[in-house]
C-alpha cells in the first residue's frame, strides 16, 4: 500500500520513515513537513494511507483530513489526546499518541489492512448490512436510489422503502462500491444507474430532485464521461 507522512516535527517524521521501511507491505511515496505540499502529491498519486500529524502551522491535520478523498485511510499521529474524538468522527482508522512505538504503529497498519479487506469484500457483494434501531438490516444495492444525510442520521432511500441509520455519510462513501455509487453533495450519495436525467445542477431520480454541489461536480462529471 502506498503511504504518505505529513508531520512538521523532524524527529517524528524520521521515526515514522524508519517504521515504514520495516514493513514490506508499505511503500512510502513521500514525507512532508508542509501539508499543502502533501496535498499536491495526493492529487497526482494513488495514496492508500496517510500518517497525519494534527498540530501544524500551515494547515491542521483535522483541516486536511476533511478535504482528503474518502478512499484514503487516515492514521492521526499527535502528541495531544484532546483531538481524539474529532479524529474518529472523521472516520480515521487510528489515533497514535506520540511517542509512538513500533508495536503500536504496526497495530494501526493492521487495522488499515483489515478495513481494506472489508471494503474489498463489500465491493464483491450485491448487498450490505446497516445498523438501524436494534438490528442489522440487509439492503440490496440494486434497490437503493440514494443516501440522504439528515443531521445525525442517514436515510437510505430505496425504490420501495427507506431505512434510517446512525452511520454517517463518510462511512458510506468509503464502503460503497465506487462503480455503483457517487457522492454529489455533502448530504447526498446517489446510485449512478438510477439517474433519469440531469438538468442544470440537479439530478433527477424518479420524483426526487438532488442538488449537485460545486465540491463534487467535477468528479461527478468525470465519472459520467468515463
Amino acid at each position: 500500500m502506498n503511504c504518505l507522512i505529513v508531520d512538521d516535527e523532524p524527529l517524528a517524521l524520521n521515526l515514522l520513515k524508519e517504521y515504514i521501511e520495516k514493513i514490506d507491505d508499505l511503500n512510502l511515496l513521500g514525507a512532508f513537513k508542509n501539508p499543502l505540499e502533501a496535498l499536491k502529491r495526493i492529487q497526482t498519486e494513488n495514496v492508500d494511507i496517510i500518517f497525519l500529524d494534527i498540530q501544524m502551522a500551515e494547515l491542521s491535520g483535522i483541516q486536511l483530513a476533511k478535504i482528503l478523498p474518502s478512499d484514503i485511510n487516515i492514521v492521526f499521529t499527535t502528541g495531544y489526546s484532546e483531538h481524539a474524538i474529532e479524529g474518529f468522527e472523521l472516520e480515521a482508522i487510528d489515533y497514535l499518541l506520540k511517542p509512538i512505538t513500533f508495536e503500536r504503529f504496526y497495530k494501526a497498519f493492521e487495522k488499515v489492512k483489515k478495513r481494506n479487506t472489508q471494503v474489498e469484500l463489500q465491493s464483491k457483494q450485491d448487498y450490505m448490512f446497516v445498523k438501524t434501531e436494534y438490528r442489522l438490516q440487509k439492503v440490496n444495492f440494486d434497490d437503493i436510489l440514494f443516501f440522504k444525510g439528515l443531521g445525525d442520521y442517514v436515510v437510505i432511500q430505496g425504490s420501495k422503502h427507506k431505512t434510517l441509520t446512525l452511520e454517517n455519510m463518510k462511512h458510506f462513501e468509503r464502503v460503497l462500491p465506487q462503480n455503483l455509487f457517487i457522492r454529489v453533495h455533502k448530504s447526498y450519495i446517489i446510485a449512478l444507474n438510477k439517474i433519469d436525467f440531469i438538468e442544470r445542477n440537479r439530478i433527477v431520480i424518479g420524483k426526487n430532485y438532488i442538488p449537485i454541489s460545486a465540491t463534487y461536480k467535477d468528479d461527478f462529471l468525470k465519472r459520467l464521461n468515463s
